[in-house]
C-alpha cells in the first residue's frame, strides 16, 4: 500500500475489523433479541448471541489495539467542523464503549445466573429469570443505544456519499471505491 493510499483510507486489517464486528454485532443483536422473547427456553440463540457478542468484542479490543500500534490512519475527514464534528466523534467512541460495556454487563448476568454453564457445559432446562438480574437492565440499554447508533452511524456514511458526495465512505469499503 503506498502511502498516497494509505492517507486517503483505512489499511486492510482496520477495514477487515471494522465489517467483521459490524456483521458479528448484527448477529449478536438479532439472536439476542430472538432469545429475549423465546423466553427461557432458548438456549440456541442465547448460546448464537453470546458467542457473536464475545468475538465481536474480542475484536473491537484487537482494533483498539490496532489502532494504538499499528493503524495508519488516514488524514482527517472533511466537514467534521463544528457540531457534525462532535456527533462523530460521539458516535464513534459510543460504538466502542456501547459494546464493550454490554460485554460486561452479558458477563454479569452469566456469572449471577449460573447459566455459563448451562449454555457451553451442555446443561438442559430452563434459563434463569434475567430480568431479575442487575445486569440486565444495562444490556438492554445498550441494546437499544446501539440500535440508535448503527443507525446513525450508516445514516451520516449514507448522507456524506449520496448528498455531500465527499467519497468518504470510500475510506472504510473494502475495494476501496465507491
Amino acid at each position: 500500500m503506498t502511502a498516497a493510499i494509505a492517507r486517503d483510507r483505512y489499511d486492510r486489517v482496520a477495514i477487515a475489523l471494522h465489517w467483521s464486528i459490524a456483521a458479528l454485532l448484527l448477529v449478536a443483536m438479532a439472536s439476542g433479541f430472538n432469545a429475549d422473547s423465546a423466553g427461557r427456553e432458548a438456549h440456541g440463540m442465547l448460546r448464537l448471541h453470546a458467542m457473536a457478542g464475545g468475538l465481536a468484542v474480542v475484536l473491537t479490543l484487537v482494533r483498539i489495539t490496532w489502532w494504538l500500534l499499528a493503524d495508519s490512519r488516514p488524514d482527517p475527514a472533511p466537514n467534521r467542523e463544528g457540531l457534525k464534528g462532535t456527533a462523530a466523534k460521539l458516535v464513534h467512541g459510543l460504538l466502542i464503549v456501547v459494546p464493550v460495556a454490554m460485554a460486561i454487563s452479558g458477563v454479569g448476568m452469566l456469572a449471577l445466573s449460573g447459566a455459563g454453564a448451562q449454555l457451553f457445559g451442555g446443561g438442559t432446562g430452563p434459563l434463569p429469570d434475567f430480568e431479575a438480574l442487575p445486569p440486565r437492565r444495562l444490556h438492554g440499554l445498550g441494546a437499544r443505544l446501539l440500535i440508535a447508533m448503527t443507525a446513525v452511524h450508516v445514516g451520516a456514511a449514507l448522507y456524506h456519499h449520496y448528498v455531500l458526495r465527499d467519497g468518504l465512505i470510500h475510506r472504510m469499503w473494502p475495494s476501496g471505491r465507491e
